[in-house]
């Protein structure tokens, strides 16, 4: 008989990997089931996030800046770099040890934290036995007391544009072209089309990005989305909003895209394509029929506040449930549910989840937006400061973007924080941390900030609610 577990958690994303650990040091017997494959036909952990979606994907986008930097920048703060040229095989390359360490690193952690690591394909069979299939077909059933669904997402195919070979690709083949191409498609202005195009656009690429909507980044404040479009443009990435594909054809080593927008039929010409279009949860084959876990039309597994399933001993986390498709959001999850199987209480705020784009600048956000609030019928006041206005943004060469704070106009309680600027993914937490405590925008004027810092302008926005911001001209309140 197989040996029985007081947790199994089916997936070893970021989700599923933090919450067999959490468990792990709460007491737990626990067990991990994972199926992803690496280039060895090993099985790794970490999941889309690290394999082939957070991790690969920063480690280009770093290397890719540093590179448009030192080629383009660097003169103006009187350092003289000729000839600085780029090795695309080398950055893939580094970009692919460092998810080798990463992927590792977690077999460690496994293995210090005593989690029972199971090769193969988790199916929860009833509400307390999982099945795995391990690589040679081999079936085991396992008994469970509590199980974890963690098993994320998969990227989402549309049919006009299936995927073909090396030249229509997703996100994960845009990780492995060995050189820019001339002319680089993308399907899709939301985060992934953003990122994956800044790489190529800052390596050579002559980018152009289709996206259906007409909105630019609707989930972020539109003041921020609007600037963050003209930063995007004035680096040379062609977006094209209103762009709705309708099929596409592959000529040779070339792809002809069909699209239609506000103007009639057109059509675009590629020697790449990616298609970022979403994800979808990976739920199919997960859940045996007549568990009774239930799912949307979608497949999202329905799940309450504290992510519990229609059966009481199974959890499930992540991508396949409501909310943001995002690795720490999950790995929250993954830790609240960890807890609450060990015996203790314990909730997660969805309200202070944050978003971050890895551009160049960055994009960050959390919260509501003022079209968000207005929509509610919540009276709001703001406040914004520009990097422009900041010596340390100066300093840095970096004064593209601002910060902007939106707080309730009656009880001065921050809704919501949105960046655009150098470094925005770091100073967003301060906006997270505020909400967590239920700060107000005056707290945050009241607290001292280092100087000089990019920081200082979350400061001097929080100021700005009030109208009074130090290092730049007021709006004059009504």
């Amino acid at each position: 008989m197989a040996d029985k577990f007081d947790v199994i958690v089916i997936g070893a994303g970021p989700g599923g990997y933090v919450a067999a650990i959490r468990a792990a040091q709460m007491g737990l017997k626990t067990a991990c089931v994972e199926k992803w494959l690496n280039k060895d036909g090993k099985v790794v952990h970490g999941g889309t996030c690290l394999n082939v979606g957070c991790i690969p994907s920063k480690a280009l986008l770093e290397a890719s800046h540093k590179y448009v930097e030192a080629k383009n920048d660097f003169s103006d703060l009187g350092i003289n770099a000729s000839d600085v040229s780029v090795d695309v095989k080398k950055m893939i390359e580094r970009k692919n040890t460092i998810v080798k360490n990463l992927t590792g690193g977690i077999a460690g952690l496994f293995k210090a934290n005593g989690v029972t690591p199971l090769d193969g394909t988790g199916k929860v069979v009833s509400g307390k036995q999982v099945e795995v299939t391990d690589l040679d077909g081999k079936v085991t059933t396992y008994d469970a007391d509590s199980i974890v669904i963690a098993a994320g997402s998969v990227p989402v195919e549309i049919p006009p544009t299936p995927m073909t070979d090396d030249l229509i690709v997703d996100s994960s083949g845009a990780l492995e072209f060995q050189e820019a191409p001339k002319r680089l498609g993308v399907i899709g202005a939301g985060v992934i089309g953003l990122e994956l195009g800044s790489v190529w656009n800052r390596l050579g690429s002559e980018v152009t990005v289709l996206e259906a909507m007409d909105d630019f980044l609707p989930m972020v404040d539109s003041a921020i989305a609007k600037e963050t479009q003209k930063l995007l443009k004035k680096q040379g990435m062609d977006i094209r909003m209103g762009a709705r594909v309708t099929g596409s054809e592959v000529k040779g080593n070339e792809v002809v895209v069909k699209y239609s927008d506000d103007k009639g039929d057109q059509e675009a010409t590629f020697d790449k394509l990616i298609v970022c279009v979403g994800r979808r949860p990976y739920t199919k084959g997960v859940i045996a029929d007549g568990v009774g876990v239930g799912l949307d039309e979608r497949g999202f597994i329905h799940v309450d506040d504290q992510c519990r399933t229609s059966v009481p001993t199974v959890y499930a986390i992540g991508d396949c449930v409501r909310g943001p498709m995002l690795a720490h959001k999950a790995s929250e999850e993954g830790i609240m549910v960890a807890d609450i199987i060990a015996g203790h209480k314990a909730q997660m705020n969805y309200d202070a989840i944050p978003s971050v784009i890895y551009t160049f600048p960055e994009v960050a956000w959390v919260g509501m937006t003022e079209q968000d609030a207005k929509a509610k019928g919540i009276k709001t006041k703001t406040g914004a400061f520009p990097f422009a206005a900041s010596g340390r943004a100066m300093a840095n060469n970096a004064t593209e973007g601002q910060a902007k704070i939106i707080a309730d106009a009656e009880t001065d309680r921050i809704l919501g924080m949105h960046i655009v600027g150098q470094q925005a993914g770091e100073m967003i937490a301060q906006g997270v941390i505020a909400m967590e405590f239920g700060s107000s925008a005056e707290d945050l004027a009241l607290t001292c900030y280092a100087h000089p810092t990019m920081s200082e302008a979350v400061h001097e926005a929080a100021l700005a609610v009030e109208g009074h911001a130090i290092h730049m001209a007021n709006r004059k309140k009504r």
